[in-house]
């Protein structure tokens, strides 16, 4: 018996340390383009879910127990699915902008991670992912866009 559906979904996790409060002239451009980039993100090919509270975002979802930090976290089909939404569109222009609204921070902030099909992962799911990494490095476990490793079971890591 074979099955059309992957056994496993990519789960991707990044934080941010804010250099100013979200409702600063600061980040104003950031804040504005938050419903946009997310309406761009459910739709993107490969998209399967993303970290939402009420306010549509996750930008009031704690992390860390940091209230400088913010969170993103989603769910796509692979690596490339990922990719392909990173690094275009507005999404691209505001990755370009970051060091204005966001701390340089020398630790791991993103990390990606494999979850079987289905699964919504947690935010201390994504903590774990982000510890494990800043501590053994990539792994099957926990692992970057640069270092990435391939689903369980050997499936591709695109």
């Amino acid at each position: 018996m074979t099955t059309d559906s992957p056994a496993y979904e990519l789960a991707q996790v990044n934080i941010s340390r804010l250099k100013f409060p979200l409702d600063s002239p600061e980040l104003k451009d950031f804040v504005d383009a938050l419903d946009p980039v997310n309406a761009v993100a459910d739709s993107a090919d490969g998209f399967i879910w993303r970290l939402q509270s009420e306010t549509g975002n996750a930008t009031d979802v704690p992390v860390f127990g940091d209230e400088w930090l913010i969170v993103n976290m989603s769910v796509w089909r692979d690596t490339n699915a990922l990719t392909a939404f990173m690094y275009q569109g507005q999404h691209r222009e505001l990755l370009g902008r970051r060091h204005e609204w966001f701390e340089r921070v020398k630790e791991a902030m993103t990390a990606l991670w494999w979850v079987e099909a289905g699964c919504r992962p947690t935010v201390a799911d994504a903590e774990k992912a982000l510890l494990r990494l800043r501590e053994h490095g990539p792994t099957q476990e926990a692992f970057t866009l640069r270092t990435p490793f391939p689903a369980p079971g050997g499936g591709s890591a695109a």
